[in-house]
């Protein structure tokens, strides 16, 4: 009798510690900060090699560590504006980063509503950037928005030395994008990233067309968003 009462509590102990273990994994699966980083080509990594390793969501990644699940919504040539060429919101991106129920959402968008054959006016694109952010803020994830000004576009992009490189993106209207991203923040009481004034004295991060960042300047963009996330 007292043998099978001693395997009785010796089972029940085992089952304890093996409920205890599952319910701390569980716990801490549950802990794990999803942060989606939305955006263009920029966000993407295009022109960088290895972007699963060098882009700046992956940058971002090796910064945060594992309490967090950075996540890379870049789509390359993508648009804020509705009205624009490639809208975002018709990229399978734009649904999956919904559906992935971020914690965190990065939005970096702005750069290819810059061009000169996209540009509607200000209050078309504030429009449509007001609608996404009601988008994301509806998710049952609650999730905290960083609004993400668009990196400074350098001369090189409308050089006649660099023709493969002509994306007719025009350094003035990404000037005023950029100020009209800020001024949303402030309306909306949102957290601002500026990527604009991080970036506008470094040209090297910009080398082949002046509008996406090599692996260096996407560790910048990553270590800005770091510290902005860690305020």
């Amino acid at each position: 009798m007292k043998f099978k009462t001693k395997l009785t509590v010796f089972f029940s102990a085992l089952l304890l510690c093996a409920l205890t273990v599952f319910l701390g994994l569980r716990c801490q699966r549950r802990q794990v900060i999803r942060v989606a980083c939305v955006g263009d080509s920029i966000t993407y990594g295009a022109g960088i090699s290895n972007i699963s390793k060098n882009s700046y969501p992956a940058r971002l990644q090796s910064l945060l560590g594992n309490h967090y699940q950075v996540k890379n919504y870049g789509a390359s040539g993508y648009t804020m504006q509705k009205a624009a060429d490639y809208p975002y919101w018709e990229h399978p991106d734009f649904q999956e980063s919904l559906d992935f129920q971020p914690d965190i959402v990065l939005l970096m968008l702005g750069t290819n509503d810059g061009k000169t054959y996209n540009w509607v006016n200000a209050e078309t694109f504030l429009s449509d950037y007001k609608d996404m952010i009601r988008r994301y803020q509806a998710l049952d994830s609650n999730p905290k928005i960083y609004l993400m000004t668009p990196a400074t576009v350098f001369s090189q992009n409308t050089d006649p030395a660099y023709p493969d490189n002509q994306y007719s993106i025009s350094a003035d209207n990404v000037e005023e994008i950029t100020q009209l991203v800020r001024d949303l923040a402030s309306e909306l009481n949102l957290p601002l990233i500026d990527i604009h004034k991080a970036t506008k004295d470094y040209p090297e991060f910009f080398p082949e067309d002046g509008v996406h960042p090599n692996a260096q300047g996407a560790a910048f963009i990553a270590q800005q968003v770091y510290e902005a996330l860690k305020d």
